[in-house]
């Protein structure tokens, strides 16, 4: 087995496939959610409404806004309606680069993340806080001249540091041309969406599981989509972007477009 593979501690990309009802992940990953779980309820939805933020999100940029190249940083195990199959099921010839460093995530993506004959799609095995080796990854497959939509979902909050989070979504940013876009999602205490419960499921998260975490407010949400145009309805509870109708859960969510 890879020796970066650790089963006798919760991973997060494990856990999370749990909360989606997966069945990638280890009796540890099981335990530690079921004890998030008791300490945040609505945890398993706010795991689902990220995943649908993230299908409505792509189905509007490639259907919309005529994207054709995505960036999904921090990719998580693969799942029901990936970027690829969301986006390629809208424009085929769709090039999608995914980057993750866990290697169970690696190794599930190389053998399910198969792109339609037209597009492409690539995996890229790199650190969200190493934003330079991504992108001189990432372009061997996407053309960074042309607009390219940027997804970091539930990836922030692992960068602990504010100022460091900002300044990869900076270098990232800085890279790609006018007519891109940033698509975020980021966990909150925020009790109006409900945020309570993450303050003692984090504090147990980060004392039983890896990697740590932590939440942010909406003025510091706000100030990782700095100098972008926000899309409507700006940043709302994910649960709530273009569907004003569903219960708010405590993750923040926005698309955010370069000019």
């Amino acid at each position: 087995m890879n020796d970066r593979i650790r089963t006798d501690i919760a991973h997060n990309a494990r856990v999370w496939n749990y909360w989606l009802g997966g069945k990638d992940n280890y009796p540890v990953d099981r335990a530690v959610g079921d004890q998030v779980t008791s300490f945040h309820p609505s945890i398993g939805e706010v795991a689902r409404a990220d995943r649908a933020f993230l299908g409505r999100a792509v189905t509007h940029l490639a259907a919309e806004a005529g994207v054709r190249q995505f960036l999904d940083i921090g990719t998580g195990l693969p799942t029901a309606d990936n970027t690829h199959e969301v986006a390629q099921r809208v424009a085929p010839e769709s090039r999608v680069v995914y980057v993750d460093n866990d290697p169970i995530v690696l190794t599930h993506a190389r053998a399910l993340l198969t792109s339609s004959p037209e597009g492409v799609t690539e995996y890229v095995d790199a650190d969200a806080h190493d934003p330079g080796k991504i992108l001189e990854a990432a372009e061997a497959t996407l053309d960074l001249s042309r607009p390219v939509a940027v997804l970091m979902l539930g990836i922030l909050n692992f960068v602990l540091d504010a100022d460091e989070a900002r300044s990869i979504v900076r270098t990232v940013m800085d890279a790609v041309p006018s007519g891109s876009y940033l698509v975020l999602t980021h966990p909150t205490f925020d009790p109006e969406l409900g945020g309570e419960g993450n303050v003692a499921a984090m504090e147990f998260w980060n004392a039983n599981a890896t990697p740590p975490i932590t939440a942010r407010s909406r003025e510091e949400f706000a100030s990782f989509l700095t100098g972008l145009e926000l899309l409507e309805p700006g940043i709302v509870s994910c649960s709530r972007w273009r569907t004003p109708e569903a219960a708010a859960v405590a993750q923040f969510g926005a698309v955010g477009r370069k000019p």
